[in-house]
């Protein structure tokens, strides 16, 4: 199978690259930037260079984006022009060619102000029910990208899966109030209970959306670390995370004292991965309890990928 992936050059495309050129399949990675895992360089928004790039291709992975952090440095345009125009290309021109899968990877931040409930009121419990509530140009352009796939699916047929995935970046949070809060490894540990993923499992869901997407057709799949918690957790987490999680994964509390580390006070949202794991067959790797086990055995809470493809910072 030739596969195409698109951000070859940022963080989840190159992980991509990476395991997929240790595989049987045939793999081009496509980027604005040159690097070690771009084979053609050139812009989404071209619709020429997607066609081109798109020839003899059996299915997509579309990793490229503007994120977040973009909402400071770009303008809306420009994401209308890499987010929504970039997205229509690829679907455009893989419907052409008939290809056996489109996963495109969306983000759980296209929940929106649906993340966090009013004061007073229990965590969130996210599951793909749940309706979108953008607050900014990336999460509104990431909800009408996947309703692009929706509709292509409908309209050709062709098999398209959307995966929502949480933070896997290894960049400090951009939240000044965080980074100052907490060592950013404190943070990342913490979010592993219900809003970050490590970066291989989110591979291996891509690699599963590929294999799945004739059998499904089209959907959407939250991909985040798998939480200990239940919704009769809620209302507790968000005035009082600590217990809950003394609970759910007792033996964190020694590793936190010997660190110094804390955990979050309260905690407004949980991501619920049960679709993925049902329906893709998925079955995450990295939970809290394992980063736990991380830290005791060596005191780093990354996989082996995560380190190999290390921090980027973001496109210009």
């Amino acid at each position: 199978m030739r596969i195409l992936v698109t951000g070859s050059a940022g963080h989840l495309g190159e992980a991509l690259m990476r395991t997929l050129r240790e595989s049987e399949h045939d793999c081009v990675g496509i980027d604005l930037l040159a690097s070690a895992y771009t084979g053609m360089q050139g812009s989404i928004v071209d619709r020429d260079f997607v066609r081109n790039a798109m020839r003899g291709v059996d299915a997509v992975l579309h990793a490229a984006t503007l994120h977040k952090p973009h909402v400071a440095t770009h303008r809306r345009q420009d994401f209308i022009d890499v987010n929504l125009t970039g997205t229509l290309n690829l679907l455009e021109a893989a419907a052409d060619v008939r290809v056996d899968a489109f996963v495109f990877t969306s983000t759980t931040s296209a929940f929106g102000r649906a993340l966090t409930p009013p004061p007073g009121e229990p965590a969130a419990w996210l599951t793909e029910d749940v309706v979108p509530v953008p607050k900014n140009i990336y999460g509104v352009t990431k909800v009408a990208a996947e309703n692009l796939c929706e509709l292509a699916h409908r309209d050709t047929g062709m098999p398209c899966l959307v995966l929502r995935t949480s933070r896997f970046f290894p960049e400090e949070d951009d939240q000044p109030a965080v980074r100052e809060a907490r060592e950013d490894a404190n943070n990342k540990a913490n979010e592993f209970l219900y809003r970050r993923v490590d970066i291989e499992d989110v591979v291996d869901a891509h690699r599963l959306a590929i294999a799945r997407a004739r059998e499904l057709g089209f959907a959407r799949y939250i991909v985040s670390a798998t939480t200990p918690f239940t919704r009769d957790d809620l209302a507790r987490l968000r005035s009082d995370a600590p217990a809950v999680v003394r609970r759910h994964v007792p033996d964190y509390a020694a590793e936190y004292a010997r660190r110094g580390w804390t955990m979050f006070e309260g905690i407004d949202r949980v991501y619920d991965n049960a679709k993925a794991r049902a329906e893709l067959g998925w079955r995450p790797k990295v939970d809290f309890a394992r980063v736990i086990a991380r830290l005791r055995e060596s005191g780093d809470i990354r996989s082996p990928l995560a380190r190999a493809v290390g921090a980027k910072g973001y496109h210009r």
